[in-house]
């Protein structure tokens, strides 16, 4: 008997582990573009390269100094990496007028998402924001920050360029 539970406990744990090695996809949820048109996130790709999916609000001043901060540089981040950035509003939909007149006004060169509803923002865990998701070329997300701090842009630029090679994200 002992060495039947024994021998459970072991798959259960076995199970345990291959289940949080599984790896995850981006849900497929309606947003919205910032000119009101319908996206899915099932189609965010990239032909292989790294995928950058940030959670933002115009309100979020960490947020809005991430994004400008990855900006700067993102030009040259194409250029390395070959990554794709979009950049989700959480604002609701009494706040969502202000996100094209920011976007605008800062030059981004990132799609910018609407999640209104927070419904992507929900199947994701996002529980505040700034939060970034790094997606490799199968779609997988294989690391994530949910904070910014001055110069964590150069750890994610890190993270991309690995991603870019194909290598393992510990």
């Amino acid at each position: 008997m002992k060495k039947i539970f024994s021998l459970c406990l072991i798959l259960l744990f076995a199970g345990g582990i291959y289940a949080q090695q599984k790896p995850q996809k981006v849900p497929p949820v309606d947003l919205k573009t910032m000119d009101g048109k319908a996206f899915n996130t099932k189609d965010i790709k990239n032909d292989g390269k790294p995928i950058v999916i940030s959670f933002w609000a115009t309100w979020c001043g960490p947020c809005k100094k991430e994004l400008n901060e990855i900006s700067e540089n993102f030009d040259d981040w194409v250029k390395q990496t070959g990554v794709k950035l979009y950049a989700v509003s959480i604002d609701d939909s009494r706040n969502s007028s202000k996100v094209a007149p920011y976007v605008n006004g800062q030059g981004w060169d990132y799609t910018v998402l609407l999640d209104e509803n927070s419904d992507l923002k929900r199947a994701m865990n996002v529980n505040n924001v700034p939060h970034t998701f790094v997606l490799n070329a199968a779609g997988e997300i294989v690391w994530q920050n949910n904070n910014y701090t001055e110069g964590s842009e150069a750890k994610l630029l890190e993270i991309l360029k690995k991603v870019a090679k194909g290598e393992k994200i510990e």
